[in-house]
């Protein structure tokens, strides 16, 4: 339910206060919130922690006389706070004067002469009027999340980045950019908290919070509700969801574990036009989101940022360990965690890292770009398809390929859409060998073969190179190749013999790894297809698979 305008009343005498609050709720309080304060330090602290809510001021009714602060004074600081509320001055008639001249030191809408009896006649029909100019030009605020913080700052980037994959709405305010941001801030006064500051719904707010502060205060869920599960899948991604819903779906107590956000890497691709069923295309986001809401209806529990850091084994028990200390326990663990881009080693880049250059697509930094240069470095359909999305922003979009050409790693579908996008300009056999920038990416050098090194002029360099899987926490339990991915099935039969360790009478399923009763799907997977309809392929398979080994228990 949308949030009722504030009307304010201020007098210090309590008999006056009272009464003035009695009236105001008689005429108004059907649809304003009315509020009353007793001296102008409470009211304006009162305004303060409405600033801080985002819930609007409508009109302010103040008395003049008033010791410690008059109302003409009062207003004049209210107008900082609350520059577009209307504001009322009440008088006695000796003060008329001031008033008259309030009107034009405060700008004052209007003055009152006390007392207004009756408020039919001599109140009512003066504020309706000044409310219904004020509703006229009034905008709903936005009653989510907002952050402030500076553009270029990676920790700012990281909070927005975190908000925006999962699927919680906020309001971005740049400090350097946005009055609004400037007016909030002030309400700290002297004390301001370091950057990003997080503006809760509640009237809350943290500063420069880990994700694991901000989960909490938005009460994502981070602790699961049992001890133990039939299975557990570690990882959000497309094979990570697929298998919460056919998991749930067909009866089994399922726990997903995600470390950041739902979606995966593939969560952040801006469109995907070659999945089954969506002739239009649909972005990660959308699919993780819809993919989400499918695996709860089937009751899966989705415990997010939350991250499995180690897991052994009990006889038919595998027991996974949270980074929180705390344990779960269940007969399958199921492995989804996906890969993540490789990290450029160039002199630079870690300084820059979310001040300009971004890993991925970090789709919040595209309504930013307006006519600003950007680079992609990669040339995989991630690569293109980001390609496409920066250039609806930015003036030009420059893809630096490795290879001779697109056509060994992207679609060709994607091929076509950026040789017929005018401001995407595809610069093969180059790589980048450095960064530059103080306090946010200014430029870069670009090695092309054959010829001298350049610095160019970059507003944003995204990164889509190489597969590297987190299966660190995998060492030593299940057998993983050279490059870290995860042997499973026939890959792990070697000149006819079952991996060492194995137990059982029979050869691993298809998506089973040297453990039995954990299985693996999608990119983390040795020799997997690097598509997202494959991972969501072997995840849905791998249920039936679970059903054949909980079977044999």
């Amino acid at each position: 339910m949308a949030v009722r305008p504030v009307i304010l009343s201020l007098d210090d005498e309590p008999e006056v206060s009272r009464a003035v609050e009695l009236d105001l709720r008689r005429g108004f309080g059907s649809n304003y919130r009315i509020l009353r304060a007793e001296s102008g330090a409470a009211a304006l602290e009162t305004l303060q922690k409405l600033k801080l809510r985002n819930e609007p001021v409508a009109l302010l009714l103040v008395d003049q006389r008033m010791p410690q602060m008059t109302g003409v004074e009062f207003l004049d600081r209210a107008m900082e706070i609350y520059p577009d509320a209307k504001r009322v001055l009440l008088t006695a008639y000796a003060d008329t004067d001031a008033a008259i001249r309030a009107i034009n030191q405060v700008k004052i809408d209007y003055y009152l002469m006390k007392p207004w009896e009756p408020p039919e006649d001599k109140l009512y029909p003066v504020l309706q009027e000044l409310l219904d100019d004020w509703q006229a030009a009034f905008r709903p605020p936005f009653e989510g999340v907002r952050v402030i913080g500076n553009r270029w700052s990676a920790k700012t980037h990281y909070v927005r980045d975190f908000l925006a994959r999962n699927h919680i709405p906020y309001q971005w305010l740049d400090v350097d950019t946005s009055p609004e941001a400037a007016r909030l801030l002030s309400q700290f006064g002297s004390q301001r908290p370091p950057l990003p500051v997080v503006l809760l719904p509640d009237g809350t707010w943290c500063s420069d919070p880990t994700v694991t502060d901000l989960a909490e205060r938005l009460k994502l869920k981070t602790r699961a509700e049992y001890p133990f599960y039939d299975m557990i899948i570690v990882g959000g991604g497309p094979a990570g969801l697929a298998a919460a819903v056919y998991g749930g779906s067909e009866g089994l107590k399922t726990v997903l574990i995600e470390r950041e956000a739902p979606g995966g890497q593939a969560g952040t691709s801006s469109k995907i036009e070659n999945y089954l069923g969506f002739p239009q295309g649909l972005s990660g986001a959308e699919l993780a989101r819809r993919a989400v809401l499918q695996a709860q209806r089937f009751g899966v529990e989705i415990l997010t940022p939350q991250e499995v850091v180690g897991v052994t084994i009990d006889g038919q028990y595998r027991i996974v360990h949270l980074r929180d200390g705390s344990k779960l326990s269940c007969h399958v663990l199921f492995i989804a965690t996906g890969v993540s881009y490789r990290k450029l080693d160039i002199p630079g880049i870690d300084q820059l890292t979310g001040a300009g250059v971004y890993y991925g697509a970090a789709l919040t930094e595209g309504p930013y770009l307006k006519d600003e240069d950007v680079y992609i470095v990669g040339g995989a359909n991630s690569a293109g398809q980001a390609a496409m999305y920066f250039s609806r922003y930015a003036r030009s979009v420059r893809m630096l390929v490795r290879g001779p050409s697109l056509s060994a790693s992207m679609s060709q579908y994607l091929i076509d859409n950026i040789a017929a996008t005018p401001n995407i300009e595809v610069v093969p056999l180059t790589q980048v060998v450095e960064v530059h920038g103080q306090e946010r990416l200014e430029a870069i050098t670009i090695a092309t073969e054959g010829q001298e090194p350049k610095r160019v002029p970059a507003s944003a360099l995204f990164i889509f190179i190489g597969a590297q899987p987190h299966t660190d926490w995998l060492e030593g339990v299940v057998e993983r190749d050279e490059k870290g991915f995860i042997l499973s099935g026939p890959d792990l039969i070697r000149d006819g013999k079952r991996p060492k360790g194995w137990t059982l009478d029979r050869d691993p399923y298809l998506l089973e790894t040297s453990v039995p009763g954990i299985f693996v799907a999608g990119d983390v997977r040795h020799h997997s297809v690097k598509r997202v309809a494959s991972a969501v392929g072997e995840g849905s398979m791998a249920v039936q698979f679970v059903h054949q080994y909980l079977g044999g228990l």
